[in-house]
């Protein structure tokens, strides 16, 4: 009779390799609905191949970003809804690749995890397959991290690595001058980025997620949980079209903070605030919290996604092409001589 013990496994140290592999598996379609021109192979490899001739370029120039969904991911866990944060982890990458002038060609994500929920990653990453066919890019690879004792129970993390390419000098802000004019695309609500502000301003609210909410349809959690917008194809092809010298991509800093990023050092901008109206989520959050308008205007978007510096002689063209494309667009302003951003009339 033997007296040795079983040996430990991995799985008894609280990771599943077996999890990780079934996730690849109900993946693969979503990932399959994102091959484009340039994908070389598929998921579950070492590395992932991608042919930029393939995909059209003769000179290509790589432009590359990261970033993540911020607190925003603290009311998809605390309400279970995972639906469109995966929209929102493609959309802040690929919203900055194409301020650069560039074309989003591939994405990879990084999923962490104390305990893999199969259920819920397969949602999670069905949501960046879709935000990756919405803005054109290939969904060809990521990694899915379960670390015990690194996360609480039901808590995990998200980034998103996106590459993209343009033809050599054609890469953007380039010929910004005095006397441009400023176009604003609409944004969908709040985004990705101010959810610390946020989640405080429902704190002091006193409203949990399950309540109507305030400002909207659905409840409070859902409505604030709506998705980054994509930008993308839109402003690719306002790019085509001739006129677009700058793209700022309002996110942290809001535009205070963002619109300064692509002006050259002498200018600035006039932007008049009563061009559109503040959506109804910044209306509450300023009401319920006592924000002043200075502080949405460098924490939030205020309603403005994406602002682009056009030539003035292209302006009414390229207008008409952005709301053709579904945008709502508003004629913020300006580049002036000077620093930074001035504003003039009134949010509130």
């Amino acid at each position: 009779m033997s007296n040795e013990k079983n040996g430990l496994t991995y799985a008894d140290a609280g990771v599943d390799i077996d999890a990780g592999n079934a996730l690849i598996d109900r993946i693969k379609p979503a990932a399959k609905r994102t091959v484009r021109p340039g994908v070389m192979s598929g998921l579950g490899g070492f590395g992932a191949l991608f042919d930029l001739k393939g995909a059209g370029y003769n000179d290509p120039i790589l432009v590359a970003a990261t970033d993540g969904v911020g607190t925003k991911l603290r009311i998809a866990i605390d309400t279970g809804n995972m639906s469109t944060i995966g929209i929102d982890l493609v959309a802040m990458c690929v919203n900055d690749l194409v301020c650069q002038g560039a074309e989003p060609l591939l994405f990879l994500d990084y999923f962490a995890t104390g305990k893999l929920d199969l259920d819920e990653a397969t949602e999670i990453i069905n949501g960046i397959a879709k935000g990756c066919e919405l803005s054109g890019a290939a969904l060809i690879g990521g990694e899915t991290a379960e670390m015990p004792g690194m996360y609480h129970e039901g808590d995990f993390d998200l980034a998103g690595f996106a590459v993209g390419a343009m033809e050599r000098g054609t890469d953007l802000p380039a010929g910004v001058v005095e006397g441009d004019v400023l176009l604003g695309l609409a944004s969908d609500g709040v985004h990705s980025n101010g959810y610390s502000l946020v989640r405080k301003v429902v704190e002091v609210s006193g409203l949990e997620w399950s309540d109507d909410s305030p400002f909207g349809e659905g409840n409070l959690g859902e409505a604030l949980l709506a998705p980054t917008r994509l930008y993308v194809k839109q402003c690719l092809a306002a790019i085509r079209a001739g006129g677009v010298h700058a793209l700022a991509h309002i996110t942290g800093g809001g535009l205070t903070e963002n619109l300064p990023r692509v002006l050259p050092e002498g200018l600035g901008a006039d932007i008049d605030l009563n061009a559109w109206d503040l959506p109804p989520v910044f209306k509450w959050l300023a009401a319920t919290a006592g924000i002043e308008q200075s502080e949405l205007l460098k924490t939030f978007n205020s309603g403005v996604g994406m602002v682009l510096s056009v030539s003035a002689d292209r302006a009414e063209a390229l207008t008409a092409l952005l709301q053709e494309a579904g945008e709502t667009v508003y004629t913020l302003g300006h580049v002036t001589k000077g620093d930074g951003v001035r504003y003039s009339g009134s949010l509130l």
